[in-house]
């Protein structure tokens, strides 16, 4: 190839590079959209699970709700007050006081208080029970079926089948809620982790019902209704239920259940 044939290669391919560098520049300017600093340091803050337990896709979902002013700066329940006072220091606001919650599983009917109408051998999956006939082998057909969906979906290895029961260890629990999530039976919910008192049942059956399935179901007697002098229980559906903002952990509708289903 001749000196002149590489002159002009080379000059149509640096003026073809120009141009391109020249129209990238021009629509990148254009098309330019303007990145709050703000949103990528509270996602740096953000623990970076991704759990979904704020209500949003993920942590940079989160991170830029906040920074547009749509989610509280305390939304992030994995992080907890350490990361709503970082998150509130790059957003100018004051984190105030976080209450640290934990799930809880209503149910107490283990393998030797429950009774059983057969022996289930099948896939270990709670959502399978929806097809097997009266969608579980135990008599409660509101009770924890104990096969764990709950325990796959915890990111934090903070929930365990005990005894035929699904537990969850508080000190592990980040209040994510994907465990509430993944019952089908809706046993599980949110209450504070200071909480002294629960009602380990979930079970609406009449009373007649609930003895002749489970040792310590909740009969909805009414006892523990009538002995709270804070009303914080509450019997509907010949069920009991605390709500904890009222209670005062006192202790007496405990004492006053027949049935030992308040924890």
């Amino acid at each position: 190839m001749s000196i002149t044939g590489i002159f002009l290669a080379t000059v149509i391919v640096g003026g073809t590079g120009l141009l391109l560098g020249l129209f990238l520049g021009f629509f990148g300017k254009k098309f330019y959209v303007e990145v709050d600093e703000r949103v990528e340091q509270i996602q740096e803050a953000l623990p970076g699970n991704n759990c979904g337990g704020c209500g949003y896709a993920g942590c940079s979902a989160l991170a830029e709700a906040i920074g547009k002013g749509e989610a509280p700066i305390d939304a992030c329940p994995v992080g907890g007050a350490a990361t709503a006072a970082i998150v509130g220091k790059i957003m100018g606001k004051e984190a105030g006081v976080s209450k640290r919650m934990t799930a809880f599983v209503k149910c107490a009917g283990s393998c030797e208080k429950t009774s059983v109408e057969y022996e289930y051998y099948g896939i270990q999956d709670c959502a399978m029970m929806n097809f097997v006939p009266g969608q579980s082998s135990k008599k409660c057909k509101d009770g924890c079926l104990g096969y764990g969906s709950c325990v796959q979906a915890c990111l934090f290895d903070a929930i365990h089948i005990q005894n035929g029961i699904a537990v969850v260890d508080r000190e592990k629990c980040k209040a994510c809620g994907k465990c509430i999530a993944a019952c089908p039976k809706h046993l599980i919910e949110m209450i504070p982790y200071d909480a002294k008192h629960m009602v380990a049942c979930s079970s609406k059956a009449k009373g007649k019902q609930v003895m002749a399935s489970c040792e310590t179901g909740c009969i909805g007697c009414k006892k523990c209704e009538k002995v709270c002098e804070k009303g914080a229980v509450t019997v509907k559906d010949n069920l009991a239920w605390i709500d904890q903002e009222k209670c005062v952990n006192c202790g007496a509708c405990k004492e006053a259940c027949p049935r030992k289903v308040i924890l």
